[in-house]
């Protein structure tokens, strides 16, 4: 159907029924119910109907001219502003990483005059769908989800993401074929580890060790990285060290102890850390040992939230949060714009920010 005949086909069914559900006649219609969600919109924005939550319904008495108006010319009246859009997005409960990705969606939604309407989820799949379904009935446009890490199991997950009928863009997450039509933005991780070793080549030192917490989403992409430029740059490979930091695990020295105990046997001289948090305990746990950063171990760390301000400043990989928010924002409402614009998966690149920590200053450094 051409968009004139969509839009005269609601206005029929409006009239007709004085209320109508965009899911409901968007499978009436054999169309999709984000063409027929943007159709309504721009109904409501002429006056023509009311825009409710999930749908629209016809407008209240005394709104459109009376059958008796006096036959002289009304005084015309402005048009009713058009609604913003309202896009909604859903974050993990906890965690400093998240701040800045909405601090960045809300920044690009305040440029653009969108409302964005916050929900934390639990760890469950179910209470993910709970916050979507509230928020949908809520009459949201749009959806941007940072899923819970943990989130099991992928397939069923997956798949409740392919049943979605508001356009949905994936936050700092990756979700394969079988997620449906979503759009994707996130950090290359993989990317910002290589670059990590890439500095290390080039100061010198032939062997890097990885520090990375196991519950971390990104360790994965991390060790991808690490292990590509480690091949690539014909590096000897480092060990890699995975932390533990929930339910039982043992107290920050016992956790650090293997990589300290490398460091006194002359065994690593450089690690990546992932954590800002678990690099700057590495360094306070070293000096107690009587070991120095960066002269007997080199560091850099992946995040760069709280880096600067550790007694020895780390060099950090710097993954861009708040750019990652605002591209979200931004495809959301693309998509709002012009559904039929091609779908998007989008990586941006971290970036290195040189301090202290990783030895770059020393005397004889490449």
């Amino acid at each position: 159907m051409l968009a004139d005949e969509r839009r005269e086909a609601i206005l029929r069914a409006v009239e007709r029924q004085g209320s109508i559900t965009v899911k409901a006649l968007a499978e009436e219609m054999g169309v999709s119910a984000v063409t027929l969600r943007q159709d309504v919109r721009e109904l409501a924005g002429q006056g023509l109907l009311t825009r409710v939550h999930g749908g629209a319904r016809a407008l209240a008495p005394g709104r459109a001219p009376a059958d008796n108006a006096p036959a002289e010319a009304p005084v015309a009246s402005a048009p009713p502003a058009a609604q913003p859009h309202a896009v909604g997005l859903v974050v993990p409960p906890g965690g400093y990483y998240y701040a800045e990705v909405i601090r960045g969606v809300q920044n690009a939604a305040r440029s653009r005059g969108v409302r964005v309407v916050l929900a934390v989820s639990g760890e469950s799949l179910a209470e993910h769908q709970e916050q979507v379904r509230q928020l949908m009935a809520d009459g949201i446009d749009s959806l941007l989800l940072m899923l819970h890490p943990g989130l099991r199991p992928a397939e069923e997950t997956e798949q409740w993401l392919s049943t979605l009928d508001v356009p949905t863009v994936l936050v700092e997450r990756r979700a394969g074929i079988r997620a449906g039509r979503l759009e994707q933005v996130a950090s290359d991780h993989a990317y910002g580890a290589a670059l990590a070793v890439r500095h290390f080549a080039g100061l010198g030192y032939d062997r890097v060790a990885l520090v990375a917490r196991v519950e971390s989403p990104n360790t994965a992409l991390l060790s991808a990285g690490y292990a590509d430029a480690v091949e690539a740059l014909g590096l000897t490979p480092g060990p890699e060290y995975p932390i533990v930091t929930t339910g039982d695990a043992a107290q920050a020295d016992a956790r650090f102890d293997e990589v300290v105990q490398a460091v006194e046997a002359g065994e690593i001289r450089a690690a990546l850390v992932h954590n800002d948090i678990d690099a700057i305990a590495l360094v306070g746990i070293l000096q107690t040992r009587g070991l120095r950063v960066p002269e007997d171990l080199a560091l850099v760390t992946y995040d760069d939230e709280v880096a600067e301000m550790s007694k020895v400043p780390l060099t950090a990989v710097a993954p861009p949060k708040q750019a990652v928010g605002a591209w979200a924002l931004d495809l959301a409402v693309r998509r709002l714009s012009d559904p039929a614009t091609p779908l998007a998966e989008i990586l941006l690149r971290p970036e290195l920010r040189v301090r202290a920590s990783c030895g770059a200053a020393r005397p004889g450094a490449a």
